[in-house]
């Protein structure tokens, strides 16, 4: 047809036999090299169109299919050739609808290969770049922890040595002259005689 799909294939063996002919020949005697040749060629049927065995009630009787033998295959006399062709072709045009939605299928199985096979390397891909991306965030996410344990001990530092300065503050201001002359009468003496010159000057 237009889409290049076979409609129908038919092998045909034509046989007759000369009166003269000592040794009769059977059609049986030519369906085997038959079959071999339909096979050769990539025939769908194979046809023996006959006059051997004219005698036969099987033969002349019409259509002879030798399915038990051979697939596909049938023996008739040279009247039913053209009957032959038309049932054949009529039969195989009424099944094209279904060779063509075979082989239509069949493109689409390979589609979907393709389409399945282009999945799994996108997938592929996306999961290798991921465990990628992944592994760097996980090292960003280590950096980051081991900069707030840094940053934490730095405010830690910080923290302990404000309370250092606050506790110097605080012992600063405590300091008297009372607390720096106890137990020291020199120093004591000195400044009890500068604050007797402070009030006499006043």
């Amino acid at each position: 047809d237009d889409a290049g799909t076979e409609i129908i294939s038919i092998m045909f063996e034509m046989k007759n036999e000369s009166d003269r002919t000592a040794t009769k020949s059977r059609n049986e005697d030519f369906l085997k090299e038959l079959d071999r040749d339909r096979a050769e060629k990539g025939c769908e049927y194979a046809v023996l169109v006959s006059l051997l065995e004219p005698d036969s009630e099987l033969y002349n009787a019409g259509i002879v299919d030798v399915f038990h033998r051979y697939p596909k295959m049938y023996v008739v006399r040279p009247q039913f050739f053209l009957p032959m062709i038309t049932l054949l072709r009529n039969a195989a045009t009424n099944s094209l609808k279904y060779k063509t939605e075979l082989a239509l299928v069949k493109a689409q199985n390979i589609d979907i290969t393709q389409f399945e096979s282009q999945l799994e390397t996108f997938k592929n891909g996306f999961a290798k770049n991921y465990d990628l991306a992944s592994r760097n965030f996980q090292t960003a996410i280590n950096e980051i922890d081991r900069s707030i344990d840094h940053l934490q001990k730095t405010k830690d530092a910080l923290i302990g040595a404000d309370r250092n300065l606050r506790l110097a503050n605080d012992k600063a201001q405590d300091v008297t002259i009372k607390k720096l002359t106890r137990g020291n009468p020199t120093m004591a003496a000195k400044f009890a005689e500068l604050k007797n010159q402070i009030e006499a000057a006043e």
